[in-house]
């Protein structure tokens, strides 16, 4: 049986692109009919790598909960847990960390991105960011992991960190493969094309957030920014705006891309636009809907997250045990 496994940052609300790029792929997978066990983690422990409002952060983490079962995410199914309720993950990173070179780490593209963004110095768990991710992966066995383009390279610091480990002190992890969509792993900025959408983007029309109302989200579209050639075609390096707006409307309609194309065929810029719109409106309003009425009963978020945590303990604290074990630390029990 395959073991997946995948984690967001309560950093803020989730936007398009964390919808369309990962979680409506990891619902895809979830309904799909095949045994597996999923795990599903709310990365509150990533999110503190910047700094953080206390206040705000417990906020998000109990609304990213919510967000991911209006999503479509079955607690029933999918194992959904905080993970700082699961300790394994921070003494995991730790160990994996004696088989991490600092040059892999400052080499990471997020990190050099992030280092420059930083104006009160960059903490050392921003570096230490990616094994904190691959102890995520490999405390649960993971034979495959749902990531987004921008996270590949993480992924295989996993996978070396794995095989690096499993040489020295004999097999103990899978290697995980990624799971990547060929469309809609990337979302872009409405505004900046060739940037990712992020949940943190000054650019108040740059982001399409799940909870936006469905005004806001026609007018986001509407000024979205595309070029002045008229012809609708999907050209990633020559027309950056409208390959994103193809690439949304083809996930929202669940189309190929290509059928998108055609879908979309003579119309102007204008009435592509209202149609994108139209399309991200329908599958958000009833996920804003149900997400109204889990944030609604804390008592019931509770009981899903109790029982989670609960799961992931058990998984996790075996791994740990496994490989405390084949290091030689603690005593033998």
């Amino acid at each position: 049986m395959k073991t997946i496994v995948s984690g967001v940052q309560p950093s803020g609300t989730l936007t398009l692109g964390n919808y369309l790029g990962a979680i409506k792929n990891f619902v895809e997978l979830q309904n799909n009919g095949e045994e597996k066990e999923l795990f599903v983690f709310i990365a509150d422990l990533h999110a503190i790598t910047v700094p953080q409002d206390p206040a705000k952060l417990r906020q998000s983490i109990k609304s990213l909960a919510a967000l991911y079962m209006a999503c479509g995410l079955d607690p029933e199914v999918t194992t959904l847990f905080i993970q700082s309720e699961v300790i394994a993950h921070a003494e995991m990173a730790y160990l994996l960390s004696t088989v991490t070179y600092i040059g892999e780490l400052e080499r990471m593209t997020q990190f050099k991105d992030k280092k420059q963004k930083q104006v009160e110095g960059v903490s050392t768990a921003l570096l230490t960011y990616p094994i904190l991710m691959a102890g995520d992966i490999l405390l649960y066995n993971a034979d495959a992991v749902p990531v987004g383009a921008d996270q590949k390279q993480h992924l295989e610091l996993t996978r070396n960190l794995a095989i690096r480990f499993n040489s020295k002190y004999s097999d103990t992890f899978k290697v995980p493969e990624p799971l990547i969509q060929k469309t809609g792993a990337k979302i872009m900025s409405l505004q900046e094309p060739t940037k990712k959408m992020s949940k943190s983007d000054v650019l108040e029309k740059a982001s399409i957030f799940i909870l936006d109302e469905p005004n806001l989200i026609r007018k986001k579209i509407a000024s979205a920014v595309t070029d002045c050639d008229g012809v609708i075609k999907y050209d990633v390096e020559n027309k950056p705006g409208i390959s994103n707006l193809l690439t949304i409307y083809s996930c929202c309609k669940n189309i190929s891309i290509d059928d998108a194309v055609k879908e979309v065929e003579g119309l102007n810029y204008g009435e592509f636009k209202k149609l994108v719109g139209d399309s991200v409106v329908d599958i958000l309003l009833p996920i804003q809907k149900k997400y109204h009425e889990l944030i609604n009963n804390p008592k019931y978020l509770d009981e899903v997250l109790d029982k989670g945590a609960e799961k992931a303990n058990y998984f996790a604290n075996k791994m740990v045990t496994k490989v405390k074990r084949k290091i030689g630390v603690g005593r033998k029990k």
